[in-house]
């Protein structure tokens, strides 16, 4: 890629979740636009193959980190080693998720705590951490992976979206709060993506949801990634407290 276009030169990197889907996206897109970025997995030695092969194909920086966001201390543990590397983190990526879809009076509750452990408290976690690092440098871009049903709501996913609407929340407090370190938050709330989570929909019950896509097609991880770029770079120096819908103009 062209030196000019490399918008994110020298930024640090951190994004949660990064083994497939919207994560990996964002992840190489970040990298191709000149960031170091570290990529989270939670199995060990599941991200070295495809880092290697990326960074060989594109000049890029891509460094395999391994912890369960839900794991405190082996979380800290990890992110303080990247911070001896590095000395500076300037973008973190919450996008690490788990989803089911279960309907009020079917609830388990043990998949009720994943979610909420996983989608939301992680977040919190993750970004208070990584914060301290950012205000050593008076700058930083957190970036949260929300979602659309977060927004409007959706039958089947009321526990899903209450942990995202809790990460908007969250996102725009923490905003507030961190504003004065120079440290951006905001929020990317996508819809409907053509990633592994919607494996196994029933055909015409997802062909309804495309049908109120006022753009007509299901959202790309890189509709996502391209994003998140933005978020991450100078260009959107004086945004924060947002929620960006990249939907395609979903009318839920």
């Amino acid at each position: 890629m062209d030196n000019e276009k490399r918008i994110l030169e020298g930024k640090v990197a951190l994004v949660t979740g990064a083994s497939r889907g919207i994560g990996k996206c964002i992840a190489e897109e970040l990298a191709k636009n000149g960031a170091i970025v570290y990529a989270n997995a939670r199995k060990d030695g599941s991200l070295d193959e495809w880092a290697g092969q990326f960074n060989h194909e594109f000049n890029a920086m891509i460094n395999p980190i391994y912890f369960d966001v839900t794991d405190n201390d082996r979380m800290r543990k990890e992110v303080f080693e990247m911070w001896k590397q590095t000395k500076k983190i300037n973008i973190l990526v919450n996008n690490a998720g788990v989803e089911y879809n279960e309907n009020i009076g079917m609830l388990n509750k043990e998949h009720i705590l994943e979610m909420f452990s996983v989608n939301t408290f992680a977040v919190i976690e993750l970004t208070q951490l990584i914060a301290k690092f950012m205000m050593r440098n008076n700058n930083g871009s957190i970036i949260n992976i929300a979602s659309v049903v977060a927004r409007y709501g959706a039958s089947g996913q009321s526990v899903y979206s209450a942990t995202k609407g809790a990460v908007i929340s969250f996102t725009k407090s923490a905003a507030k709060e961190l504003g004065k370190y120079q440290i951006r938050v905001n929020a990317i709330a996508p819809g409907l993506n053509d990633t592994e989570m919607i494996m196994g929909t029933e055909p015409e019950y997802l062909q309804k949801r495309i049908d109120r896509i006022a753009l007509g097609r299901i959202g790309k991880p890189m509709d996502v990634a391209k994003g998140a770029v933005f978020l991450a770079s100078d260009m959107s120096e004086y945004l924060s407290g947002q929620v960006i819908g990249i939907d395609g103009a979903v009318s839920m």
